[in-house]
């Protein structure tokens, strides 16, 4: 009888060394927040890299002890296979079904306009790390976002192409299929002809169209000095080798759907990939220690540097980990007025504010290519 209650008591003081030396966390309710990305199908790079950083924000937050009295935060993600459909019942089912309290997605502004609807009809908020179309926060106030807008990317390098390329005479390439291609395109060529430039040619193609050769034609027949093609990698790759193979040197610039350098040299050699300028949302070059500790964070987990969508699905992740803090709360309404009042928040993209439409009021960046290497050119305030 004494051996048992020694062995009683032993195990009595084992379980309580065991808890004190438990993070607080690991019994705590995680906090689900679902993350319904592009994780398969034509833009799957996107949504692949948002789903890698935001695993990496909750992990790292989780390593200090979790939010929220030590609670862990779980992605739960949806794969919605770049399709509009896909990423409606992902939505519900990640509402419905996981409970989830917030949601991070979509990559694409044609998706994240696909699911707007929904989430305005469940008041959940939602932020996209990639989705640029002006169009995407006018829908509910419970969406935002963490990138730059397309009117602003339109208008820097529409600038940038009118005054440092001394471009006059611009071609512009659409995908018709694409919101995100036709807002671009529109504001560029606002833009450019409030500069005194002229559009010389506005042509349009489809995702599965692989020979733009006669595009390619009419644009040396009009006598363009630049190409502008906001478009995503897919598509922009085989239009670089295109362009070179016909002795086309001019610039071709794009948007931060060219930010995959790896899949752009999929089509095209490291030779074809010059003289080639986009804008984006931040550059893996920048020295701030946000940047700095990310980058290392990323390449020592994933094995590569991090491209602008992975540093805005990091941000996104954290400005909702931000907002849960201040609010103090995962309850909807809480956790939006959070985010709405968000200024100042020290990303890896730059310091952050929303505006009135919640969109964030910060800087954006000129990327080169040389021989396929993306290299930091320019930064340009709002």
């Amino acid at each position: 009888m004494k051996n048992m209650r020694i062995k009683i008591l032993a195990l009595i003081i084992f379980a309580m060394v065991f808890t004190a030396v438990t993070p607080a966390f690991s019994a705590g309710e995680p906090i689900l927040v679902g993350g319904n990305y592009e994780m398969s199908g034509s833009v799957a790079a996107y949504g692949m890299d948002c789903v890698r950083a935001a695993n990496l924000a909750f992990e790292q937050v989780n390593a200090k002890g979790g939010i929220l009295n030590g609670r862990p935060l779980k992605l739960v993600t949806y794969d919605n296979q770049s399709d509009a459909s896909q990423a409606i019942v992902g939505t519900s089912y990640l509402i419905n079904e996981e409970k989830v309290v917030a949601i991070l997605g979509a990559a694409t502004s044609s998706l994240s306009m696909s699911i707007g609807p929904v989430v305005k009809s469940r008041e959940i908020p939602m932020i996209t790390p990639t989705g640029t179309n002006p169009k995407i926060t006018q829908i509910s106030g419970f969406i935002f976002r963490a990138c730059i807008i397309d009117d602003f990317q339109g208008d820097v390098m529409a600038s940038y192409a009118y005054r440092n390329l001394r471009a006059r005479r611009a071609a512009i390439l659409i995908d018709q299929s694409s919101e995100y291609s036709k807002g671009l395109a529109r504001y560029f060529k606002q833009r450019f002809t409030t500069l005194k430039g002229t559009i010389v040619a506005e042509l349009g193609f489809l995702p599965e169209d692989r020979d733009f050769d006669p595009l390619l034609k009419q644009i040396r027949n009009s006598k363009a000095d630049v190409i502008y093609a906001p478009i995503y990698y897919q598509s922009a790759g085989i239009i670089v080798r295109q362009a070179r193979e016909a002795k086309m040197d001019l610039p071709i610039l794009g948007g931060d759907g060219w930010d995959f350098p790896n899949e752009l040299s999929l089509a095209a050699s490291p030779k074809a990939l010059n003289n080639i300028y986009y804008t984006n949302h931040y550059s893996a070059d920048s020295t701030s220690p946000q940047n700095k500790a990310f980058v290392q964070a990323y390449k020592a987990r994933y094995g590569q540097t991090p491209g602008g969508v992975a540093a805005l699905g990091y941000d996104a992740a954290m400005l909702l980990v931000d907002a849960f803090k201040r609010a103090n709360s995962t309850e909807s309404n809480k956790v939006r007025e959070a985010l709405a009042a968000t200024s100042g928040f020290s990303g890896v993209t730059g310091t952050i504010r929303f505006d009135k439409d919640r969109n964030p009021i910060k800087s954006a960046v000129i990327i080169q290519l040389i021989n396929g290497v993306p290299n930091f050119k320019d930064e340009v305030e709002p």
